[in-house]
């Protein structure tokens, strides 16, 4: 049996045409303040980072990206499930694909800032401080635009995007 006929649906890399069903299951999470809202261009130029979940029709019910952030360390990012599937598997399987995905990358942390604590913490993610990271790598990453880093840094200038969210961190 494939995954699809087990569960209803497959973990598949993105492909460009996915981009405004991405888009468009996440719409919801940026209106809540759950995600932070991003133009088409961006998930363009990130989607191979993506990996999706689709129903045998073809409709997009999850998606998630792993974004390499140093040589060992990589963000899961944009992790969502449409809420007609929330239960069914789909965010642990996705998650499950993005950790094989940065084991494959040598990666061996993954860092996540979510309010879903409760779903990485059963998924082997544990909440963290701010120093996790050598000061010489530090001022390194530093040097990055991406937002993303910024946050895994903690920097002032991303604190309106992080608040209320745990910084979370799993070794792999």
């Amino acid at each position: 049996m494939t995954e699809q006929a087990e569960t209803g649906y497959l973990v598949r890399r993105a492909r460009t045409t996915d981009v405004p069903a991405i888009q468009r299951l996440i719409e919801p999470l940026v209106a809540q303040r759950i995600l932070l809202g991003k133009e088409r261009v961006v998930f363009y130029e990130a989607v191979q980072e993506f990996r999706v979940a689709t129903t045998p029709d073809g409709t997009l019910v999850g998606c998630g990206a792993l974004h390499v952030m140093w040589e060992d360390l990589g963000e899961v990012r944009t992790l969502a499930v449409s809420e007609d599937w929330l239960g069914r598997g789909v965010g642990r399987a996705l998650l499950n694909t993005l950790e094989a995905d940065a084991r494959e990358l040598g990666l061996r942390r993954l860092f996540c800032l979510t309010f879903e604590v409760p779903f990485f913490t059963r998924n082997g993610f544990m909440e963290i401080g701010e120093d996790i990271i050598d000061p010489a790598v530090y001022s390194e990453m530093v040097r990055s635009t991406d937002e993303g880093v910024a946050e895994f840094l903690d920097l002032a200038r991303v604190k309106p995007n992080t608040l209320g969210n745990s910084r979370m961190l799993k070794l792999l």
